[in-house]
């Protein structure tokens, strides 16, 4: 069994500097991201337009995932505004997809949270 070393006496109300400083910006860009992945709905949205063709429209969701349309709305601008999928306008009904530009460490974080989900 290793043996460990004590831990270096510190005065009260010394700190030391951390590591690595994180890029606030980044940070919260990245939890943007996360909170809205982080929903059952969206994950299937997601994962729905993952698998797609085609961009896919809200009547079609609404029908998948027997929700009303503004829920169904309200959750594809939760992720539009994450940068996570596109609409198109086509008549009344407004047609999605994944944005096909996801920066690369974007796009895998999204495989891995759909990988055993399809």
């Amino acid at each position: 069994m290793a043996s460990l070393e004590p831990a270096a006496r510190r005065e009260r109300g010394s700190c030391c500097e951390l590591p690595h400083r994180v890029d606030p910006a980044g940070a919260d860009a990245r939890a943007e991201l996360l909170k809205a992945v982080a929903d059952p709905t969206r994950l299937a949205m997601l994962a729905a337009l993952r698998k797609a063709s085609a961009p896919v429209c809200v009547c079609d969701f609404t029908a998948a995932l027997d929700l009303s349309q503004p829920t169904i709305s309200h959750h594809m601008g939760k992720l539009r505004e994450a940068g996570l999928v596109e609409a198109e306008k086509r008549g009344i009904w407004t047609h999605y997809r994944l944005r096909p530009d996801l920066p690369s460490g974007v796009r895998s974080l999204v495989d891995a949270l759909l990988t055993g989900l399809l």
